[in-house]
């Protein structure tokens, strides 16, 4: 599966549970809409991944990638009720980094 380098970063990133470094796949102004909740730039993403990292422990396997749409469809397993699920990943990306990120399953 050929992903944008950012998206590996991000994936990286989150299975290494490595909050600096997946705050710093996003652009600065960078919104993530997860679990009903919008999460506005790059110090309240780190913050939000983080907790979730601590809470869940979720790890990312990428299973398909819509290279049009820039949907990642993801297995993802960690200390959560129905775990491990599959998730879509709806990404907007510029200049090298993600804009904007819609997670839904």
């Amino acid at each position: 599966m050929n992903l944008p380098n950012i998206i590996s970063e991000l994936v990286k990133a989150q299975n290494e549970f490595n909050s600096a470094a997946y705050a710093n796949c996003f652009a600065e102004n960078a919104e993530i809409f997860d679990e009903g909740q919008t999460h506005h730039g790059k110090p309240e993403i780190e913050k939000w991944i983080d907790k979730a990292n601590k809470e869940y422990r979720a790890t990312m396997k990428p299973i398909d990638y819509n290279e049009n749409e820039n949907i990642l469809s993801a297995e993802v397993a960690g200390t959560f009720p129905g775990s491990p699920i599959v998730l879509k990943y709806h990404f907007q990306l510029s200049e090298g980094y993600i804009k904007s990120l819609k997670v839904t399953d």
